[in-house]
């Protein structure tokens, strides 16, 4: 498989994680479009969080509860967590994952 998100979980290439867990990991967004904007992505490939939230439960919570983590560590308390599905609503990499923004970094 050429998921450049299955490489980054698998330390294949080289990312710096702001936050993991049990089932997913976060790090920053090569192309932020907030202040904060983090990605979490499940260590196991599934292609959006459709198919994550049918196939494993424990996972996708688990992926919302770091997402959560993460916007305690890196912002102010406002944030939005995203998760975009198919091409029509801007997914471009088909490996589930959430999105973390705000626009009150936590300094």
């Amino acid at each position: 498989m050429d998921c450049i998100f299955c490489k980054i979980t698998s330390g294949e290439l080289p990312a710096t994680f702001v936050a993991e867990s049990k089932h997913a990991v976060a790090f920053n967004d090569i192309h932020p479009r907030q202040p904060v904007h983090v990605l979490v992505v499940p260590r196991v490939h599934y292609s959006d969080v459709a198919e994550l939230a049918v196939s494993d439960p424990e996972v996708l919570a688990d992926v919302i509860q770091l997402g959560v983590r993460v916007s305690e560590l890196l912002s102010t308390g406002s944030f939005r967590l995203q998760f975009n599905t198919g091409v029509e609503a801007g997914q471009t990499v088909f490996h589930a994952h959430a999105h973390i923004t705000s626009t009150t970094p936590r300094s």
